[in-house]
């Protein structure tokens, strides 16, 4: 991961710009703080694989917490979505 100070990532933002395209890029102010510039495209990814694990983890705990229940060979398991 690239990274800069503030001072030099606004004298060179167009450059910055390009690289954060292929790899996020680290900004860091005098006071200590931290920033991340990152493509959209980067971060879109970053929320699908959080949303993704989010829903494995409520799905194991369902399983874990008995919620769930067996697979029945044949039955209907789309009823539930069908208009009354």
């Amino acid at each position: 991961m690239l990274s800069a100070n503030a001072k030099k990532f606004r004298s060179e933002l167009k450059d910055y710009m390009d690289a954060a395209v292929a790899e996020p890029v680290r900004i860091n102010r005098r006071d200590g703080q931290s920033f991340i510039l990152m493509s959209e495209q980067i971060y879109d990814d970053f929320r699908n694989e959080i949303a993704s694990l989010q829903r494995r983890l409520i799905g194991m705990s369902e399983i874990i917490d008995g919620k769930t229940k067996a697979f029945v060979r044949g039955e209907d398991r789309t009823e539930r979505f069908k208009r009354k």
